[in-house]
């Protein structure tokens, strides 16, 4: 699980590789990721839009921006979460993700919150060293 924290709000991931939807053949390799947002702070927010920064094993680089997660765009009381699993394929055995939420208070501030760099690993990936 990987974990970040912006304004007391927490974004929780917890990436999966899914075997039975890759195949190292086709240079096609499938995670779902599942992602809890909670609300620690007082005051509501609601979740916008998001800006995910996909990265293959070799460097190459994709960006995604949308509007809200899966169809939603969940408004968070205080003490409240929202989950939601999602999923990414590349065409490498392993990668790495990582972007923002823009979140609006209930006065109209709008912000960005973390979601933290995560690993995208596969069996067939080399073994690598982390720092």
């Amino acid at each position: 699980m990987f974990t970040a924290r912006t304004r007391d709000i927490e974004v929780k991931v917890t990436p999966r590789f899914l075997p039975e939807r890759s195949s190292a053949d086709k240079r096609y390799f499938f995670w779902s990721y599942t992602i809890e947002i909670t609300n620690h702070g007082v005051e509501t927010v609601q979740l916008e839009s998001r800006h995910w920064r996909i990265t293959d094993a070799l460097g190459r680089l994709q960006e995604v921006r949308g509007a809200g997660v899966v169809g939603e765009q969940p408004v968070l009381v205080p003490g409240a979460s929202f989950e939601y699993t999602s999923g990414v394929p590349l065409t490498t055995d392993s990668g790495f993700m990582t972007g923002t939420y823009t979140m609006a208070s209930e006065t109209g501030e709008r912000f960005e919150i973390a979601i933290p760099t995560f690993s995208l690993d596969s069996p067939q990936a080399a073994p690598r060293v982390v720092n």
